[in-house]
C-alpha cells in the first residue's frame, strides 16, 4: 500500500518528488530524490532526535511565518574507505598539485585531438582525460558550464582544457580554472602551426621525465602590458608548473617552456629539453633542444574573475601567515638587517674596585655637609 503524499498548510503537495514549489512568486526548492517532508505543529528543534538531519522552512503563501519544514539528510561515511576519500577531497592548509581535466566538445579536428593528447602526456601524472564528446558544454555561455562544473567536482580537478572545432572558431581550445568547483576564469585560444612530439627528431636520452619541474621563459613586452597576454601567462603557469615546492634540485631540471609574444594576440609556445655541455668552468653550458609539442596560440576571448570572487579565492589561512618580526627588515643587497637597542649603561652608579683620586672634592663636600649637620643638631639641643 502506497503512502499518500503529505499536504502542507499552504496547500502544496510535499510528497516524495524532487521539487517542491510554493510562494507567491513561484519559487522552487530543489531537493534530492526521495526527500521526506515532515510538517510540524509547532516550531521545535528537530535536530535533537537526529543530529545528521537538517530542516529548512517552506515558504508561506500568505507571507506569515510557516511551521512547515523540509528534512534534508546529510550522509556520513559508513566505511573507512569512504572516510579517507572525503578527507582527501577536504580543504587543506597546503594543497597538493592541481589536477587537470581534459574534455572534447561536440566536434573536434584531428589537430585538436593531437593537441589534447599531447597535453595529457605532459601532465600524465596529474591529469584526467575523457574520450567521449560533450554536446552541452559551452564555457562562455550562461548555463553551459553546469556539466563542466559537475565533472570538475566528480574528478576533483581545479583546471580544465576543453577542445572544440567549428567553422567560426576552428581548432578552439578553452583553458580555465575553477574555485570551489565553479568557473573562476577562462581563456580561449586558437591553435595554429601545431608540431607534435613525434615530428621532432632528438636523442631520446635527453627526453624530459614525467613529473619533473619545468622552467618558464616569457619573452616579449606583451606579457607585461597587454591584458589578454597577462591573463594567458597566469593560466599557462597554473597549467604546467605542477606542485609548488620550497626546495628544488637543479640536477632534476630537464625541460623549459618558451613563450614568445609575437603580437598582442599571438603567442608561440615551444617545449624544449635542456642539454648540459662542458664549458671549461664549473657552470655548464646549457643548450635547448626542441622536443615538442610546439604551437601558435591566438587569443580569441577571455573572462577575468569577479573582484569579490578573486578576493575570496586569494585568502590565506591564518596558520600560514608569517608573523611580523620586530626590528627586522630585509634588503635586496645586504639581506636580513636587524636593529639592536642597548639600554642606558648608567656608568656613574657602577661600583669600582678602587677609589680614584678624582673623588677628593666629593669627600670635602661631604665632610662640610656633615659638619653643618652636626652644628645644627647642637644648636637644637642647646635650645
Amino acid at each position: 500500500m502506497e503512502r499518500p503524499p503529505l499536504q502542507s498548510p499552504d496547500g502544496m503537495n510535499t510528497g516524495d518528488g524532487a521539487t517542491v514549489a510554493g510562494g507567491r512568486d513561484g519559487r522552487e526548492i530543489a531537493g534530492r530524490a526521495r526527500v521526506p517532508v515532515i510538517t510540524f505543529a509547532s516550531k521545535t528543534h528537530p535536530t535533537k532526535q537526529n543530529p545528521n538531519s537538517w530542516f529548512l522552512p517552506l515558504p508561506s503563501v500568505s507571507g506569515a511565518a510557516s511551521n512547515s519544514y523540509i528534512m534534508l539528510h546529510i550522509k556520513t561515511p559508513k566505511s573507512l574507505r569512504a572516510k579517507r576519500a572525503l578527507e582527501k577531497r577536504a580543504p587543506k592548509l597546503v594543497e597538493l598539485g592541481k589536477k587537470t581535466l581534459i574534455l572534447h566538445g561536440t566536434k573536434t579536428s584531428n589537430v585538436l585531438n593531437e593537441v589534447l593528447t599531447e597535453i595529457y602526456h605532459l601532465k600524465k601524472d596529474n591529469a584526467v582525460k575523457f574520450s567521449r564528446r560533450n554536446d552541452n558544454i559551452r564555457p562562455f555561455e550562461s548555463g553551459g558550464e553546469s556539466s563542466l562544473e559537475f565533472f570538475s567536482l566528480k574528478t576533483d580537478c581545479s583546471l580544465f582544457v576543453f577542445g572544440s572545432h567549428s567553422k567560426k572558431r576552428p581548432d578552439n581550445l578553452v583553458i580555465g580554472r575553477t574555485y570551489d568547483h565553479h568557473i573562476y576564469d577562462l581563456v580561449e585560444v586558437g591553435v595554429e602551426n601545431f608540431k607534435s612530439m613525434a615530428s621532432c627528431s632528438y636523442d631520446k636520452k635527453i627526453a624530459p621525465l614525467i613529473g619533473s619541474k619545468p622552467f618558464f621563459a616569457f619573452m616579449g613586452e606583451g606579457f607585461e602590458n597587454v591584458e589578454e597576454l597577462k591573463h594567458l601567462k597566469e593560466v599557462l603557469l597554473e597549467l604546467f608548473r605542477g606542485q609548488v615546492v620550497s626546495h628544488l634540485n637543479l640536477a632534476g631540471l630537464d625541460r623549459v617552456y618558451v613563450c614568445t609574444a609575437v603580437s598582442p594576440k599571438k603567442v608561440l609556445l615551444t617545449h624544449c629539453a635542456l642539454r648540459l655541455k662542458k664549458s671549461g668552468t664549473i657552470v655548464p653550458r646549457v643548450e635547448l633542444v626542441e622536443v615538442g609539442p610546439s604551437m601558435d596560440l591566438v587569443v580569441r576571448r577571455h573572462r577575468l574573475p569577479d573582484e569579490s570572487l578573486k578576493k575570496e579565492a586569494m585568502k590565506v589561512a591564518p596558520e600560514l601567515m608569517k608573523k611580523k618580526e620586530k626590528n627586522v627588515s630585509k634588503d635586496a643587497i645586504e639581506g636580513k638587517i636587524g636593529k639592536i637597542y642597548v639600554p642606558d649603561q648608567q656608568v656613574g652608579n657602577a661600583s669600582l674596585p678602587f677609589t680614584p683620586k678624582g673623588v677628593k672634592r666629593e669627600r670635602r663636600e661631604a665632610k662640610a655637609k656633615g659638619a653643618e649637620k652636626k652644628q645644627k643638631q647642637d644648636e637644637d639641643a642647646s635650645a
